[in-house]
This record gives structure tokens, sequence and C-alpha cells, in this order.
């Protein structure tokens, strides 16, 4: 597979479709499944590589509107408080097991796309973090397996509305079209070690959050081992892996996300997730 491969759900002229984006270009793959979860389900991202290197480039990357990575996914699972200076400016200590919370598909956006400032709340947070889409379905997953069924990674942004967090965690971790993930999946075999990256979230062009994935309390794959204990994981399902310190929420005075901002989300060797906040109209 090219060095630079990395794979896109995308929509220009006929609907969604998905496909590989080499260089500033996409090869269009939607005749070898409905979409990328269908074609994670059947197989690894390697089969694809004599069919991408044998085609043109259908689009160019920035003629088309990008959807969240995985449009239909199953489940995003996240990790809350996975940063140890994270769960401390929260308020709380460091959690003794695993804090976790579903998103759903409605929540997310795709890069360069709007993310909602909601009307019902002036506490509109942001939270820069890893995510892994599963490449491969398994249940009671080995810790020292883990990682080789990970299809790759991406960027996600898990935006928050924390007055309504406080009384429910799933209202306020689902305002529709709150948080954002992207811009593509980058295969894991491009990703030495998920535990040395650096994250890097900016708010209108200032760093807010800035550290290493070496800083997690849990690991990608004590994380996935983990849920495998209680679920059988699938082909394509998202695991956001937590935030690590500089949220607004933990700053004095608390700095939210208004109207008219920028936010971006950046990952070393994976990529730039960037989007503006409207209002809710």
């Amino acid at each position: 597979m090219p060095e630079d491969m990395k794979f896109v759900s995308y929509e220009y002229n006929h609907g969604p479709s998905f496909g590989a984006v080499v260089g500033a270009d996409i090869v269009d793959l939607s005749d070898a499944g409905s979409s990328l979860r269908a074609v994670l389900a059947s197989g690894p991202l390697s089969n694809l590589r004599a069919v991408v290197e044998k085609r043109k480039p259908t689009v160019a990357l920035d003629h088309v509107v990008l959807h969240q990575v995985v449009p239909d996914a199953a489940r995003i699972i996240c990790v809350g408080r996975n940063y140890r200076d994270h769960a401390e400016e929260m308020g709380g200590g460091v959690p003794a097991d695993p804090n976790l919370f579903i998103r759903t598909t409605k929540s997310l956006v795709g890069h360069e796309q709007s993310v909602v400032c909601p009307k019902a709340s002036a506490q509109y947070d942001f939270e820069g973090e890893l995510a892994v889409v599963m490449g491969r379905g398994g249940r009671h997953i080995p810790v020292d397996r883990a990682l080789s069924y990970v299809a790759g990674y991406t960027c996600f942004l898990d935006g928050s509305v924390r007055d309504f967090q406080k009384h429910s965690f799933t209202a306020g971790k689902n305002f529709d079209s709150s948080g954002a993930c992207g811009p593509w999946l980058v295969p894991a075999s491009q990703v030495a070690d998920p535990q040395a990256l650096t994250l890097t979230t900016r708010l209108n062009g200032e760093i807010v959050q800035k550290a290493s994935t070496s800083e997690m309390i849990l690991s990608v794959a004590k994380i996935i081992s983990y849920i495998s204990i209680f679920t059988h994981l699938e082909p394509g399902d998202v695991i956001a892996t937590g935030t690590p310190a500089g949220v607004g929420a933990g700053r004095k005075p608390p700095l939210w996300m208004k109207s008219g901002d920028r936010i971006e989300v950046e990952i070393s060797s994976v990529g730039t997730l960037a989007n503006t906040v409207i209002p809710e109209r």
C-alpha cells in the first residue's frame, strides 16, 4: 500500500461514497463495497492496494464533502478521563476502572463540516482525541494482540455540552453535530506506535491542548481488550481514547467555544481535523 494512502468517506455528485486518498486526489472505491465499514468487514484494507494502484484519481480531495470517517458506524465508544492531568483538572481523582460512554453517529460530522453550538447552553467545550477504527471483530481480545485488530486511526473532536453533562452524560455528549471525526482513516500499518503520537488542539489558531498519547492511563491496546470483555467488537466500530488536559471547563475562567470559532485537532502521523462553529438554527 502506498505510504501516504488514506481512506475517506465522502460525497461528490452521485451521493455518499468512499475511496483512497493518494496525494491530493481520491481514487473512488465505491464498487468494492457499500461503505468503508462494509469493506472493513470483508477483509483488511491492504486488499485494496492493487485496485488503487491500477486506477486513476476520480476527483480532487478539496472538491468533495468529507463525512465522518465511518458514517454508519454501529458503535462509537468513548473513554473519559484517560489522561491523568485531565482527570485532575475536572476535579476528580484518576478513575480506578475505564470510564466509558457512547456517542451517536448523529452527534458527529466530518472534516470541514460545521459543528453546532447549541441554543440550550453556553458551555460548549472542546476535547481533542485519538480515535481507533476496528478492522477485525472479536471478543475477549488479549492486550498483546489487540493492535492487530485495528484497521487504522483518525482524529476526534469530542464536543461536550458541560452543563447538560452534569445531569445527563448522554445528553451532554450527544447534541446533534456537536463533535467531529476525520479527516480520514490512516491505516494502522502507517502508525508505528499509537502511544508515541503528539496530540494538539487549537482554538482560533491558539494551542489549548498538547500532549503525547504516551500519557494515556489506559493504552489503546488495553482499551480494546477491556471493551471486548463485555461486547463483541465489530469492523468499523470507532473508539475515542480520551482527551488530555486543557479543556475549556478546566480553565479559570472557563473557555467555551462560540459561533465563528475555528477548532482543530492535529495528531502526528494521522492528520488534522478542522471545523468551524456555527449557531444552532
